[in-house]
């Protein structure tokens, strides 16, 4: 999993534009490459994922370098207005409840902060276009969606940003 979604992870962490002091919610960060590479960019990086084995790997990948907590997209445990970005690889797809989810994050996200989304597209069960309808439902704007050809795969990842606005 890791080697796999290094490239997808690295690209949406670059697309963050991250800051040294911006705050980094990374939701479902499996094995933790996109963490790591969130959290050396970030003055605050935190990741949710609701297995404690992938917790566990994290914490051994990015060491005290991040914040780690049992939860998910729809239950983040982080307070209102905390976090300027969220990132998410390859997960969207395992959420109970994308609706639940999207508002999440937007409740967490300062006004101006951004969401970044990316999953294989043949594992979506649904369009990107779908998912960023349901973003704007949670009150998300400037969304776009585009695919994406990860190197060494064929399968293409949709990708989606949004911004809560100011």
């Amino acid at each position: 999993m890791a080697r796999g979604n290094a490239a997808t992870e690295q690209r949406v962490v670059d697309l963050a534009r991250l800051e040294p002091d911006d705050t980094v919610l990374v939701v479902g960060p499996g094995p933790g490459v996109g963490l790591d590479a969130a959290a050396r960019l970030a003055g605050r990086a935190i990741g949710v994922d609701p297995s404690p084995e992938m917790l566990g790997l994290c914490r051994e990948r990015c060491g005290d370098r991040v914040e780690l907590r049992e939860g998910s997209a729809a239950h983040t445990g982080e307070p209102g207005g905390s976090v300027d970005v969220v990132l998410s690889v390859n997960n969207v797809m395992l959420w109970d409840d994308r609706r639940a989810g999207f508002a999440e994050l937007f409740r967490v996200l300062r006004p101006g902060g951004r969401l970044l989304l990316s999953a294989h597209e043949k594992w979506l069960p649904v369009s990107r276009h779908v998912l960023a309808h349901e973003a704007a439902e949670a009150g998300f704007a400037d969304l776009q969606t585009w695919t994406w050809e990860p190197p060494g795969f064929a399968a293409l990842a949709a990708q989606l940003r949004a911004v809560k606005p100011a």
